[in-house]
């Protein structure tokens, strides 16, 4: 899928759907907050949410105090969403709309997070692109914390087909530049009661 059809059909989404009735809605995102706690996350931590859309895992790390949080996102509905519902501390956030296979970091994060984005990219050259930003975004010794659907996921999710991984194949897919440090599996419940297998790896930049 070519990047402006990304962002055709993620404006679709989100202009159709609420942020609570789309399939990956979590009120509480208590696995990537235990994943960032497991990884040393402190307040003035640098953190990116790739795909964050208007998840409220920004919510979340406001909270708690972090002070450096960029949320990116191809679609705009979806970040002007989760900024109407952050009110005024929507400032304390860099918002970011891009395509992060075509998008140019201008700086460096300790910690990326993704919760159900790269496992849309079912193109190789997109998952290259997408592995090249990781490298060029991620400090040297920072943390990708990645969820995709595990291989006895789902096939497809939002109308689209989805890449399924286990840690092993995502890690070669990311490279030897990413050392393994843990994965969970993790059964999410979508807003309907639907389960969802999930696998959510973390990997650390050591180039």
């Amino acid at each position: 899928m070519q990047s402006e059809d990304r962002r055709a059909h993620w404006e679709s989404v989100y202009s159709k759907k609420r942020e609570n009735e789309v399939s990956w809605f979590e009120e509480n995102p208590v696995l990537s907050l235990e994943l960032f706690a497991q990884v040393g996350a402190t307040a003035a931590s640098p953190i990116i949410d790739i795909g964050g859309g208007a998840s409220r895992l920004v919510d979340n790390l406001l909270q708690r105090g972090f002070e450096d949080i960029t949320v990116l996102d191809l679609s705009e509905t979806a970040l002007e969403s989760a900024k109407a519902r952050l009110g005024r501390n929507a400032g304390r956030v860099r918002w970011i709309v891009a395509d992060v296979t075509t998008w140019q970091p201008l700086q460096t994060y300790g910690i990326w997070h993704d919760r159900a984005a790269f496992h849309f990219l079912t193109n190789e050259d997109d998952r290259a692109a997408y592995v090249a930003r990781l490298r060029q975004a991620l400090r040297i010794g920072g943390y990708a914390i990645i969820s995709t659907f595990a291989l006895d996921g789902p096939e497809r999710c939002s109308g689209l087909q989805v890449t399924r991984y286990d840690p092993e194949s995502l890690g070669r897919t990311l490279g030897r530049e990413f050392e393994f440090v843990d994965s969970r599996q993790h059964i999410h419940a979508t807003p309907w009661g639907a389960e969802q297998s999930f696998q959510c790896s973390v990997f650390r930049h050591c180039p």
